[in-house]
């Protein structure tokens, strides 16, 4: 609880530092903020905070995705000198959101409570509906918003109502007794249906199918920076929160469920990568591309054992990696071009081979390409999946097949026209070459050695 807390004071001191020089010191206060933060994270947890274990806890588990959180937001953050920069006048109010929606992420990662639980979900999303609309004047952003604060509050809906049911079945909100009333009343009708009311509010914020028809649009509306943290901070707290939900508090009703979420899975992952061919923008591309990846992330739920944490934790650091690299290539050719058409990206090698690189090796680790630690990720998930649900995984050996077809279009756009459509004197920041660098070489030293991925969180 120390890490939300130091995360929760830099936010408010980010957002107050507003006052000064229009916030131009909010990001540093939030890297600073948020490497202490990383640091505290490695050491035991305080004493003091045994008090609150019956509400929230801070296990390995909830230290481990927290630490992944944490590295995600902190790349972000370096990103957001440039990518901010038309926001000189609210930039302090989006920082401080952002670490505001990270403090609601860290509460979903130890949550014992089904009222903890709801309160992280919504500080995680409260904060994203108003940054979906950071870009006052495009009307694009301005629908993000409210199509995702009222598809939200829809949700929220679902989840309260489920968690009526299961508090007025099991007569408790903590997840060990109402895993103990599933495992005795199995058969319960009303513990049941909100179990599934619970599954799919969850399904919402993860965007898995058919939940998933606010991701494009709000995706593509919302500042990009933004959206790449909506892909990956919000992602890792949705997944982990769903985990943690229906493997302890309703895994004594398993038959249940998994069956309905498999059926999810299944029209994600079809849906989700056919209607990722048919795009010709590259932002709206990656959200279905997101959403098909929360298919590939939901095969932890088959064929569970001792080390399915694990193998969920790799893959979304994996695939946070690969979100930053290519949204921060997609940042860079947005605020040039104003757009982010399949043409927009055309000759990028040419003038920036550094960007165009870590945007190309970001993508063919989310399509699971050798040697990346995309691949790495998907073959611990499938390998695991093999052995309760063969279908699904062939499922998502198609759905990856399929991927790699619409992320080529953009590989070859950038790399494979023979005229530079960028001018020469517009060069990528120094911040930008160095954070490209170093998710190239973390993407393919975990592809490599994966067992690093263990050592770098203290495992």
């Amino acid at each position: 609880m120390s890490v939300l807390i130091i995360v929760f004071l830099t936010a408010v001191i980010a957002l107050f530092s507003g006052v000064f020089e229009q916030g131009k010191f909010a990001r540093y206060i939030g890297i600073l903020g948020l490497i202490i933060a990383l640091y505290v994270s490695f050491m035991p947890e305080c004493s003091f905070f045994d008090h609150y274990k019956h509400m929230y806890e801070y296990s390995d588990n909830t230290a481990l995705f927290t630490k992944i959180s944490i590295v995600t937001t902190l790349l972000l953050f370096f990103l957001g000198g440039f990518a901010f920069s038309n926001h000189r006048s609210h930039q302090s109010e989006l920082y401080a959101l952002m670490l505001f929606a990270l403090c609601g992420g860290i509460i979903l990662f130890g949550y014992q409570n089904l009222v903890t639980m709801f309160l992280g979900v919504e500080i995680l999303s409260i904060p994203l509906y108003v940054m979906a609309g950071a870009n006052k004047t495009d009307l694009r952003s301005n629908e993000a918003s409210i199509k995702y604060f009222l598809m939200g509050a829809f949700a929220t809906g679902f989840l309260l109502f489920g968690i009526a049911f299961i508090y007025g079945s099991a007569g408790s909100f903590d997840l060990y007794k109402i895993h103990d009333f599933g495992v005795a009343n199995a058969g319960n009708v009303m513990f049941i249906l909100g179990v599934l009311l619970i599954l799919c509010a969850l399904a919402f914020k993860v965007a898995l199918a058919p939940f998933h028809m606010w991701s494009p649009d709000v995706y593509a509306g919302s500042p990009s920076l933004i959206t790449a943290f909506m892909a990956s901070v919000v992602k890792i707290s949705g997944f982990f929160a769903l985990f943690r939900l229906m493997t302890l508090g309703f895994a004594g009703v398993t038959h249940e469920w998994i069956n309905v979420l498999g059926v999810f899975l299944i029209i994600t992952l079809l849906l989700a990568n056919v209607m990722g061919l048919a795009q010709t923008n590259a932002k709206r591309m990656l959200a279905y591309s997101s959403v098909s990846h929360a298919g590939y992330i939901g095969l932890v739920f088959f064929g569970m054992t001792s080390l399915s944490t694990y193998n969920l934790a790799f893959y979304l650091f994996a695939y946070s990696l690969s979100t930053v690299g290519v949204f921060m290539c997609l940042i860079w050719v947005e605020k040039l071009k104003r757009e982010t058409s399949f043409g927009a990206f055309k000759g990028l090698a040419k003038t920036e081979p550094l960007l165009a690189t870590v945007a190309t090796i970001s993508m063919l680790s989310m399509a699971g390409v050798p040697l990346t630690a995309g691949f790495m990720g998907k073959f611990a998930l499938f390998s695991q999946a093999m052995n309760g649900a063969a279908f699904l995984v062939l499922v998502a050996v198609l759905g990856s097949a399929l991927s790699i077809a619409y992320y080529l279009r953009l590989i070859i756009a950038m790399f494979f026209f023979k005229e530079s459509t960028f001018k020469s004197s517009e060069k990528v920041t120094l911040t930008y070459n160095i954070i490209a660098v170093v998710v190239i070489a973390l993407i393919i030293i975990l592809g490599v050695f994966p067992d690093l991925f263990a050592r770098m969180f203290g495992l």
